[in-house]
């Protein structure tokens, strides 16, 4: 373990007694945090200290703790039998005349907001109680302390509370049970996973507890599921909290080539990982060996996440998968990721539903199984000047794809907008016409993941969306310019 710049400890106060001395908002809310942890707050300080947030303190009621003051200054005398000593100080000299008394006394001691004269810190709170989360940068940064609070606050529900009483309710049962090890893991991993994804619990969640228990003591591979997980398009932020929830109680890895090792580096570090990709042109795992794999790893008890570029349910074969696994009566769920086709309207700040452009949005794939066009496309309806398609994996094809939609009709000057290796640190991307798809395309190259958008819409990218992306040479800037004057 590296150095720590404090010990983060967790003190139990309920029935403990603190003194106090301060009338501002610092002692007011410190006041309030203790009490609210079942302290016995006493506090001394003059009637004309006591500002009005402190007055409004005083005047709230605590389930355990409690508030009292004492209408004089602090003396030798107030630290007996103290548990923590807390005070809010003008000057210097007064906090080091009560930070010297505090410790003569034994007690731990803390002035507000003077870093000198404290023995601990409070730190930034994120309240789940029971279960609590204390954030310090030990007085270096309180407002980054708060920022950090915040980014956490977003991820844990406030029905964590409800989940964490009915963890301690069922606790017992889980200890006398189940042998320590992979049996309780199994247990909390899953109980765990509900406090994230269900809503607060009820009589019926205790029961799925207990009910779970009892399965994995008479079976003790019970605990085998899997959970199809969406990356999103590869940048490590556009993953969902969800998705992330799941990479960190993972067992087991089945990942694609495209998924990227920022995400994977947010997975459980006891985690299995197996690379499964599949990539066109090279070999790679067939499907049924995915699926056996998934298969044999659930059977074995194990959570197996299988995690897939984009959104599972977008050209990701999750339908083959889950059909396997409901055979096979394996438990299975998907978390939805952003699919390539928002990333790529984001990348060039464009609507892909522009109602002035486009009244739908079709996801088209750009390769069949033999690897050549699908033989059953409507080409005359994708042909449709109103509507924005998107082609997934259909760089080799992009030749074929232009030369398709303009013999049903659609106009050579069409704006296109393609777009390689999109939300990564290698994206490359181009605008031009659905004349030019095929020499865009060749140009950015065809050993890398590429996207195709094709509709009226892309005529409103923006310069900037190019800055850094745009292939030297200009593709047909005049059509796409004249387009643009023709629909704005």
């Amino acid at each position: 373990m590296g150095d720590l710049s404090v010990l983060p400890v967790f003190f139990d106060l309920k029935g403990k007694r603190v003194v106090m001395s301060g009338g501002g908002d610092g002692a007011a809310w410190k006041a309030e945090l203790m009490a609210a942890a079942g302290a016995q707050v006493d506090l001394y300080e003059p009637t004309d200290g006591i500002g009005e947030e402190m007055r409004t303190v005083l005047g709230l009621a605590f389930a355990d703790g409690a508030i009292r003051h004492h209408d004089r200054p602090w003396a030798l005398d107030i630290f007996e039998g103290a548990a923590l000593a807390v005070a809010d100080c003008e000057t210097d000299a007064m906090a080091k005349a009560f930070f010297c008394a505090a410790r003569a006394a034994g007690v731990p001691v803390n002035v507000i907001d003077k870093p000198a004269f404290c023995q601990f810190r409070f730190g930034t709170i994120v309240n789940r109680s029971p279960v609590v989360v204390g954030i310090s940068t030990d007085g270096a940064a309180p407002i980054l302390g708060q920022a950090i609070r915040r980014r956490i606050e977003t991820l844990l529900p406030a029905t964590l509370t409800g989940w964490a009483k009915l963890a301690a309710k069922v606790r017992a049962e889980v200890m006398d049970r189940l042998d320590a090890g992979p049996l309780r893991r199994a247990f909390w991993e899953r109980f765990s996973d509900e406090a994230f994804t269900r809503k607060a619990p009820d009589e019926a969640a205790e029961a799925d507890a207990r009910r779970f228990v009892a399965d994995l003591a008479s079976r003790p591979l019970a605990g085998g599921r899997v959970t199809l997980v969406g990356a999103g398009p590869g940048e490590a932020e556009l993953l969902t909290l969800k998705a992330v929830r799941a990479l960190q109680a993972a067992d087991v890895i089945l990942f694609d080539d495209l998924v990227s090792d920022d995400i994977l580096e947010l997975a459980r570090r006891e985690a299995k990982r197996m690379l499964v990709g599949k990539r066109a042109s090279r070999d790679s795992c067939k499907q049924e060996d995915i699926n056996r794999m998934m298969v044999q790893f659930a059977k074995a008890g194990k959570h197996v996440v299988r995690l897939k570029s984009g959104d599972v349910s977008v050209f990701g074969r999750s339908g083959e998968e889950i059909a396997e696994l409901r055979r096979e009566g394996i438990p299975v769920r998907i978390v939805p990721g952003i699919t390539a086709a928002s990333a790529l309207a984001a990348g060039f700040g464009v609507s892909l539903t522009h109602r002035d452009c486009a009244q739908q949005v079709r996801f088209v794939t750009g390769h069949s199984k033999k690897g050549d066009l699908p033989d059953d496309m409507n080409w005359a309806t994708l042909a449709d000047d109103r509507a924005t398609s998107i082609f997934y994996m259909g760089g080799r094809m992009a030749p074929r794809i232009s030369a398709k939609l303009i013999e049903h009709g659609l106009s050579p000057e069409t704006p296109v907008a393609v777009a390689a290796s999109i939300s990564r640190e290698d994206e490359t991307r181009a605008i031009g016409t659905l004349a030019t798809l095929g020499e865009i395309v060749a140009r950015i190259g065809v050993d890398r993941p590429i996207l195709i958008g094709v509709g009226r819409v892309f005529a409103d990218c923006e310069p900037e969306a190019l800055e850094g992306f745009e292939p030297k040479r200009d593709v047909a800037p005049t059509a796409v310019s004249r387009l643009k004057a023709r629909v704005g």
